[in-house]
């Protein structure tokens, strides 16, 4: 069973972290790893855009680097309205390990979106 209250608000904390003085569009993901391991992100914005690091992709590579390659759930916080959905560079990359998982798209106004990744991306690129 997916504690999603844990997972946000871990969410939500990694918000506090990002670095977005370009968008000022701060984001905070929590990723549940299958063994109960919350890795967590935030956006990494770059003066060169391209180089920009999305909260997303961010827990994931936190959580690949740690060894962690099977990953049940995803929180991710902002304060848009409506909730902000991972972007298709994160989606691609989550597909890769986890074309299954169940994302939860939150706001600061307390809305939450629930989607399955293949709902996001019912066609992924997986070899």
């Amino acid at each position: 069973m997916i504690d999603w209250n844990r997972l946000i608000e871990s969410a939500r904390t990694a918000q506090a972290n990002a670095y977005a003085r370009f968008s000022n569009f701060k984001v905070g993901a929590a990723l549940l790893a299958s063994d109960g391991v919350v890795f967590t992100g935030c956006n990494v914005e770059n003066s060169s855009y391209g180089l920009t690091m999305c909260a997303e992709r961010t827990a994931l590579f936190n959580a690949v680097s740690s060894g962690k390659r099977q990953f049940v759930a995803l929180a991710v916080y902002t304060e848009s309205t409506p909730p902000a959905r991972p972007c298709g560079a994160c989606r691609q990359a989550l597909f890769e390990f986890c074309p299954e998982i169940e994302i939860a798209c939150v706001n600061s106004e307390g809305a939450i979106d629930k989607f399955n990744l293949r709902n996001l991306l019912p066609e992924g690129f997986r070899l």
